[in-house]
């Protein structure tokens, strides 16, 4: 009795309508259950290719690692989206969120310099694809504040060539930083803890 008990419960689901896995990722992903709402995403995409769900479905749960910082998987979800379903997406929202995402992933000032480009990389095809779309404030906002880290990036660098004695090299990274933002000491030092800063 008691192994059949714990078989029902722990019984495979298979062959089940489209709208039984996009209802129960939803509810997952709401309980925060995401390992369970990858789960059933696969189950959903697995057993209906062709859903109508699965679009939506897509976005979601690629918001729902974004929303939980886990920006790698939320990247994979969007990038996803965008090979598959761009077409049904003409305001470009879901590269939208794939440039928040990276955005967010920032974590140290000047050890995330590939990320930095990249994503740089990212907000010029956006505004090339989409250049009347109803999220290019939010893209040009979040493109300033990269353009300044990366100012302050070649600043940093430029000081350390100065530094160790290399006024060539220093002066080439500081007309880097200036050619990201015309005025460098215009941005605002990064405030960092004081046992990360003695590392930077």
């Amino acid at each position: 009795m008691l192994l059949g008990g714990c078989a029902s419960k722990h019984e495979e689901e298979y062959n089940k309508p489209d709208i039984y896995w996009y209802n129960k990722m939803l509810k997952e992903i709401s309980l925060y259950q995401l390992d369970n709402a990858d789960s059933t995403f696969t189950s959903l995409e697995s057993e209906h290719r062709q859903s109508q769900f699965l679009p939506s479905a897509t976005m979601l749960i690629g918001i729902a690692h974004m929303d939980e910082e886990e920006y790698v998987l939320a990247n994979y979800y969007f990038d996803e989206y965008i090979k598959r379903f761009e077409k049904n997406d003409p305001d470009g929202r879901v590269r939208y969120l794939k440039i928040k995402s990276k955005f967010l992933a920032f974590k140290q000032q000047f050890r995330e310099q590939k990320l930095l480009d990249e994503t740089l990389d990212e907000v010029k095809k956006f505004k090339n694809d989409f250049p009347k779309s109803s999220y290019t404030y939010l893209v040009n906002n979040i493109e300033s504040r990269l353009m300044m880290a990366k100012s302050s990036l070649n600043s940093e660098i430029s000081g350390l060539y100065k530094r160790v004695d290399k006024p060539l090299a220093s002066d080439v990274y500081s007309e880097r930083a200036k050619s990201s933002w015309a005025k460098p000491d215009e941005v605002s030092k990064v405030k960092v803890p004081w046992y990360r800063a003695i590392f930077e």
